[in-house]
């Protein structure tokens, strides 16, 4: 039987094989970061308002560490699928190489944005559709993730903004109104947006190069609502 090795040969031991790449030590982590995506990810089929929004999300192991080379990639892909064409074909296919889960049959129209530094933390279902100039952002100060469930509409130029370690998801079926923000989740089958844009005051001096913001705002006659 083999002698046993004490613990400050063990130690060195580990040491040289961290220097020679054969291991990683790797940093402990708290007991929410541990846990698997599936434990602390809902689906999308499965919103319960704050239950949802509260629920914890951690990054895939690929995902603590990038290369630089691997950001610059990303960030390359990034840009053809923003201004290439194909919005059921290459966006999808060149997104899902940036490591965005993306399922069948999705359309992602010009110039929608993707999170650039943690596309893994974003997935996109089944029959679902983003619409041109939308934002998505997985992370606030860290990572957190969304999730725009089957067969949703995300409508032009809005924004959907996870907070760091939660996850925010677009409900199976709902749609999001264009130019709308989002910061929490979606119902499934909801209609969800903001009012439209209204008059506010009558323009009496017209806001020109030669006008200051001040004497604007001074001169504006407030419509009676």
């Amino acid at each position: 039987m083999p002698e046993a090795v004490s613990l400050s040969e063990a130690k060195r031991i580990l040491l040289d094989k961290c220097v020679r790449g054969e291991v990683a030590l790797m940093p402990r982590t708290s007991q929410a970061q541990e846990m698997s995506p599936q434990e602390v990810i809902p689906s999308a089929g499965a919103v319960e308002g704050d239950a949802t929004e509260k629920g914890e999300a951690t990054l895939p192991p690929s995902s603590r560490s990038k290369s630089l080379i691997r950001k610059a990639l990303n960030r390359i892909l990034h840009l053809i699928c923003r201004f290439g064409p194909g919005g059921t074909t290459l966006r999808p296919f060149l997104h899902r190489m940036r490591g965005v889960r993306i399922g069948k049959n999705v359309w992602i129209g010009d110039d929608v944005y993707l999170d650039n530094e943690f596309p893994q933390c974003i997935e996109i279902q089944d029959g679902a559709m983003i619409e041109l100039r939308t934002t998505l952002i997985a992370h606030t100060h860290g990572a957190g993730r969304v999730v725009i469930g089957k067969n949703a509409f995300v409508g032009a130029g809005s924004v959907i903004v996870a907070a760091a370690k939660r996850t925010l998801v677009i409900g199976e079926g709902s749609v999001i109104m264009a130019s709308s923000m989002v910061n929490r989740s979606v119902a499934p089958y909801t209609l969800y947006g903001s009012d439209c844009a209204k008059p506010l005051a009558q323009v009496t001096r017209p806001f020109t190069a030669t006008t200051s913001y001040e004497e604007f705002i001074a001169t504006l006659r407030p419509m009676p609502h």
